[in-house]
């Protein structure tokens, strides 16, 4: 008897440091973000994944100016058929937080795409929502469409951005996308600006309503996985992007 209190007595605060462990890292790790690491999607000084939307090269009207991505516009250089288009990051994700920069030049217009699928035939815009990419102050599509929803970060013809926190053109704007389990929020300069779900009876009513109507590939946004790709349109217009990162969740 003797010995069996010994030997607990022995063993007991080796027990009891292992319980205290468990219990501290369990406590941790229960409000650690249950999140996939950081890729850093461009590097500031090649292409990296980026390819051509429906094409394994990248359209030349693309290039790398002082550390950003850039779409160049509209020019000689620049006219053939295989030096423009839309170019997307060569990895799909379903659940995801993407953090960007973006400035535009003056009357600039572009747009980052999400969920995007590959569809022989159809420009990207078919299948994807758009996080509106824009000069509110020179270019005439801020002023159309509904309360301002083909302005900055606002979800393309669909949702506006509120508050409208976009800069000049010239200067840096940070953006944020986060998709989880079809809810959906932008960002822009350190605001929430849009809200909603996908796929529930709101969505194809917002699309029937909208210039998508009729568009079942914009309604089933994600395919039949839910997963898609991150793209950025060619608006034959001078746009920067830098500091693109993603994460799953």
């Amino acid at each position: 008897m003797s010995s069996t209190k010994k030997s607990f007595k022995s063993i007991s605060p080796i027990l009891m440091t292992l319980v205290c462990t468990l219990f501290v890292t369990t406590s941790v790790s229960a409000d650690q973000p249950k999140a996939g690491d950081w890729i850093t999607m461009f590097d500031g000084k090649n292409f990296g994944s980026w390819r051509g939307y429906n094409r394994a090269d990248m359209p030349g009207c693309w290039t790398v100016e002082d550390g950003a991505l850039k779409i160049n516009r509209k020019g000689a250089e620049f006219e053939g058929s295989t030096d423009r288009g839309d170019i997307i990051f060569a990895q799909p994700f379903k659940n995801f937080e993407f953090e960007f920069q973006y400035k535009v030049s003056k009357g600039a217009n572009s747009g980052i795409f999400y969920l995007a699928r590959e569809i022989e035939g159809k420009s990207i815009y078919r299948s994807a929502p758009e996080y509106q990419v824009l000069d509110n102050e020179n270019h005439p599509d801020a002023k159309m469409g509904r309360d301002g929803n083909r302005q900055s970060a606002s979800l393309y013809d669909l949702i506006p951005a509120v508050p409208q926190s976009s800069k000049p053109y010239g200067e840096w704007n940070e953006g944020r996308i986060v998709v989880k389990d079809g809810k959906v929020s932008h960002y822009l300069n350190g605001h929430k600006v849009v809200e909603y779900t996908l796929w529930d009876s709101r969505w194809e009513s917002m699309i029937e309503d909208s210039k998508f109507r009729g568009w079942t590939e914009m309604i089933e946004t994600g395919g039949p996985e839910r997963t898609g790709y991150i793209g950025l349109q060619d608006h034959s217009d001078d746009v920067w992007f830098r500091n693109l990162r993603i994460r799953s969740l």
